[in-house]
């Protein structure tokens, strides 16, 4: 079974030894992804949805570069930071997944990385047989 490595090209993922996503066969599996662009700008500060579709859109993103697309996502894991508007996410999270459906999980935990950050996500997919 081939490995494919999928890189946003941060610096983080040398340091921490991470890709942004790997595919294994016909599975993909995408890392925790928040609401960052390029090196540090964060979006959608104080916006738990502005960051959702941000983040979303990023691993649709990830998922491209693996071949793969959300309609074939068959899990997401969300966490969510104190404060964080978890209505406000899972409609954005409806509005992306509303007719894939996948399985999911929505947690609120102590903190996320930075203090600005109010949403990580993490999703996985199988790509069908073509």
């Amino acid at each position: 079974m081939s490995r494919k490595n999928i890189s946003s090209g941060t610096e983080y993922e040398k340091i921490a030894g991470y890709s942004r996503a790997v595919r294994l066969g016909n599975v993909v599996h995408v890392s925790g992804t928040t609401a960052t662009e390029g090196a540090d700008t964060i979006i959608g500060v104080g916006d738990s949805g502005a960051q959702t579709d941000f983040i979303i859109r990023k691993i649709e993103a990830a998922l491209q570069q693996a071949g793969a697309s959300l309609s074939d996502v068959v899990r997401t894991r969300i966490y969510l930071a104190p404060g964080a508007d978890w209505e406000a996410v899972a409609r954005v999270h409806g509005q992306y997944f509303g007719e894939i459906r996948p399985a999911n999980t929505l947690l609120y935990i102590q903190a996320l990385v930075g203090e600005d950050y109010l949403v990580e996500m993490e999703a996985e997919a199988i790509i069908a047989a073509e």
